[in-house]
């Protein structure tokens, strides 16, 4: 014992020495303090980092092994045991920490009955008077040893008999079988302390040179000198050593933890430079725009090709829809009709200046301009495009110098009976989508056909919120069957805009029969607001049209396509040939458009034949399988019943966070810096009355006035709202409140518009039901009523006759008496 005092009390000089020669060195401690609260504090963030990886870590591990098929310990079918002791036969898979048990073999998500974590359970053999192994796997402590969920995210389990709550009693066939079960079992329980991650505490050399001299102290002098400190010695000791955090609630530990996560993860998407992966184009290099005026658009059939045209018209009568009828050849133009609807959209930077023009008038000429932009180019002759089959598609891009940006085209047969094409284009960068359908007719009127485009495209101004609806023209042929072949353009068209009631009226007119002189392609138009004309158009579509000022009186050029205009046609892209899908349209008529431009057109008709009866042998096979066909890129809006791309984004573009628009898979995509949400709405007036669109801090004042405050639907725990209700009452204090309540906005559920279609489409349901019965019934009432009516006039007409017929009888009988 007197040694052990003495040695005791050498110590004890010898680290008083050290401790006042170390003072000598610094003399007021600080730089040394204040070094190690830093390095101390740098040293707990990083294993708090280290903490939350391993916890993310551990999770991914559980999850991947509970989702791959592959990580298998034992698979077999057991008998387990339910709560009103009968026995079930079900598929039992063995993971590592886990067993999930199904229904069957095909482990759905319909039959998935449930899951044992292992982790918390004892196996132990069960004595049984039947035939086969029994055992028992039980929580210790008479606890559930279920998951909650599924290894598909499932919440609720297949049908089966109720199990029990804390142990399961299983019964394999034989017992060799039930051994292997329970080595497997064993295995199983000791595999699932591989998946738990103890967290290393990496302590850097530097942290560890910088602590002082009292960190080494022996634990038998931290007792006595501790005995010699009052509370604020003790306070003054703790200080500044990172043990002040263990105080803070869990509430806020989760804000910190989520806060430091949010600042990760946007460390990790700017230092990410990755350009996104696309799809390889290449730019066209040949393009034939035609001639202008009425040469291009007549055609002289040869002596073979008229016989042909007999032939066809033999086959159809006045009136007739020529969807289903199989046109020649020789009248085929060699292309798609979804890449002829492109030919709209290589003078869309006209759009991209409309947007920024302030004028909403100044925006619907644009718009127009636009619209008239895309119909000079024609093939020469008469010619038609390919009829797309169902499944079909194409894209493409045009490139815009000005902007630097990219206009994207996607296009898909949806349907082949009747004849419908939807396509989208999109350039966000710029601030406009159009999107829309169209159902193509034909009507034959003996010596001429008109095929008509019945649909509606919308056009769409992202950062204005607005939405020009465009009709489209008619295609006329005439000289069939007596004078010369020759294409028009006919009908009325508009373009309005809802929004700010402006539209746009412009009439196509035909060639009149009479009057030869005139040339062909001849177009009127109206600008207006509201009843009120603003400006009048006159002029040829592919010529020069005039625009004239109803206020000034004035009128000047408002298009023509000349061959500097011509030169300023964007450049665009397509994708390779070698590297399209089987179903995109160049690849598909492929061997068709080889033989029409060799002309040969006997080889043409060949390849035309194969496709069109594959394409119908598949439609008997889905006939018969009772299948619909379904379209890849698009689907039905429930509402208005259009037809929309499936991956549509109607977001403003932002420049501090979008940087590209890209096209992979069909799948025309934004990359950004950060990920937001996509926004599946045509109208952006919701987004500018919200503030708080993107997540972040949002101060509440306790003076302003309650029209102030926007409506959020808030989801908050107690502690939140005895939080506020605190707040409310220390607002009596004269104190100046340092610290206003500061609430994240991430927590909060938004009523988006989105919710609200869902929330509201049974009711749109039920009522266009009710709707279309009370159509049905009104239906039925007017039949109803013009029946009556009918017999009401029959009978009343019927009545003159039958007293006149009576009254002649009656006289010849009279006559034949008196005789």
């Amino acid at each position: 014992m007197l040694k052990k005092s003495l040695s005791l009390s050498q110590s004890l000089k010898t680290l008083t020495t050290s401790k006042s020669e170390s003072k000598l060195f610094s003399p007021a401690g600080t730089p040394d303090k204040n070094s190690a609260k830093l390095s101390k504090r740098e040293s707990l963030k990083v294993q708090k980092k280290n903490y939350r990886s391993q916890k993310k870590q551990a999770a991914k591990e559980l999850q991947s092994t509970l989702s791959d098929s592959s990580v298998v310990v034992l698979a077999d079918w057991l008998k387990v045991r339910g709560t009103l002791k009968s026995w079930t036969k079900l598929w039992c898979v063995l993971k590592p920490g886990l067993l999930v048990l199904y229904k069957s073999e095909k482990q759905k998500s319909s039959h998935w009955v449930g899951t044992v974590l292992l982790n918390t359970c004892r196996i132990i053999e069960r004595p049984s008077k039947k035939d086969g192994f029994c055992f028992k796997l039980f929580h210790p402590l008479d606890q559930s040893i279920w998951a909650t969920k599924g290894p598909k995210g499932e919440t609720i389990g297949g049908i089966v008999q109720p199990l029990p709550y804390s142990y399961l009693i299983f019964r394999a066939m034989s017992e060799s079988s039930g051994k292997c079960w329970m080595d497997a079992l064993d295995l199983a329980l000791r595999c699932t302390s591989l998946l738990v991650r103890s967290m290393k505490k990496d302590v850097e050399p530097a942290i560890t040179s910088d602590l002082s001299h009292e960190a080494i102290l022996s634990p038998v002098f931290t007792a006595h000198h501790s005995e010699h400190m009052n509370e604020s010695d003790c306070e003054k000791h703790f200080e500044g050593q990172g043990l002040d955090e263990d105080s803070k609630t869990d509430r806020e530990e989760m804000k910190t933890d989520s806060e430091t996560e949010s600042e990760e993860e946007e460390v990790k998407v700017f230092e990410d430079n990755t350009p996104p992966t696309e799809t390889k184009y290449i730019e066209n290099a040949r393009e034939e725009l035609g001639q202008q005026g009425d040469s291009s658009q007549t055609e002289e059939v040869d002596e073979e090709n008229k016989g042909l045209i007999w032939m066809l018209v033999k086959q159809v009568r006045p009136g007739m829809d020529l969807s289903k009828v199989v046109l020649p050849t020789f009248i085929l133009e060699p292309r798609s009709f979804l890449d002829k609807l492109s030919d709209y959209y290589y003078h869309s930077d006209i759009l991209s200046e409309a947007v920024i023009l302030d004028d909403p008038y100044s925006r619907l000429k644009a718009v127009v301009k636009w619209y008239l932009s895309g119909f000079y180019k024609k093939p020469k002759g008469l010619k038609k495009p390919y009829n797309p089959i169902i499944g079909e598609t194409f894209r493409c891009f045009w490139k815009h110098p000005k902007t630097n940006s990219r206009t994207f085209y996607l296009a898909e047969q949806i349907s082949h009976h009747p004849p419908v094409s939807a396509f989208h284009i999109t350039n966000r960068q710029d601030g406009f989508n159009i999107s829309g359908s169209i159902l193509a007719k034909s009507k034959f009127y003996g010596n001429s056909l008109s095929a008509i485009l019945d649909g509606t495209a919308k056009l769409t101004f992202l950062k204005r919120g607005e939405d020009y609806l465009i009709t489209m023209p008619y295609a006329h042929c005439k000289g069939i069957l007596i004078g010369t072949l020759t294409m028009e353009m006919g009908g009325k068209v508009s373009i309005s805009c809802p929004k700010t009631s402006y539209r746009a009226e412009v009439e196509f007119k035909l060639k009149p029969f009479l009057n030869m002189g005139e040339a062909s392609n001849k177009i009127i138009g109206k600008l207006k607001v509201g009843s009120d004309t603003l400006a009048t158009l006159e002029g040829h579509w592919d010529q020069e049209i005039y625009i004239r000022d109803r206020a000034t009186g004035e009128s000047h050029l408002f298009w023509s396509p000349t061959s500097e205009v011509k030169s300023q046609r964007l450049k665009r892209y397509t994708v390779p040939i070698d590297h399209q899908e089987e179903m995109e349209s160049e690849r598909l008529w492929k061997n068709v458009s080889d033989a029409v431009v060799s002309s040969d057109m006997h080889a043409a008709t060949q390849e035309k034949y194969i496709l069109e009866e594959r394409q119908r042998n598949e439609a008997k096979e889905r006939k018969a399988k009772m299948l619909e066909w379904v379209p890849r890129l698009f689907e039905r809006d429930p509402l208005t019943g259009d037809w929309v791309y499936k991956f549509v984004d109607m977001r403003p573009w932002d420049p501090s966070n979008d940087l590209l628009q890209y096209e992979q898979g069909y799948r025309i995509q934004t990359w950004t810096r950060h990920r937001t949400p996509v926004v599946r709405t045509c109208s952006i007036t919701s987004l500018e009355q919200k503030p708080d669109t993107y997540p972040g801090r949002k101060i509440v004042s306790r003076n302003c006035s309650l029209k102030a405050k926007p409506l959020h639907v808030v989801e908050e725990s107690e502690s939140s709202a005895a939080e506020v209700e605190n707040s409310r009452l220390d607002s009596d204090s004269s104190e100046p409140s340092k610290g206003r309540r500061v609430q994240k906005s991430s927590p909060r559920v938004r009523l988006t518009e989105e919710a609200l279609v869902k929330a509201l489409l049974p009711l749109t349901k039920l009522q266009e039901e009710t709707n279309q019965s009370l159509r049905t019934i009104q239906t039925r009432l007017n039949a109803l009523s013009s029946r009556l009516e009918d017999q009401q006039q029959g009978s009343m007409s019927s009545w003159p006759l039958f007293v006149l017929i009576a009254a002649f009888v009656m006289q010849v009988f009279v006559q034949w008496l008196f005789r």
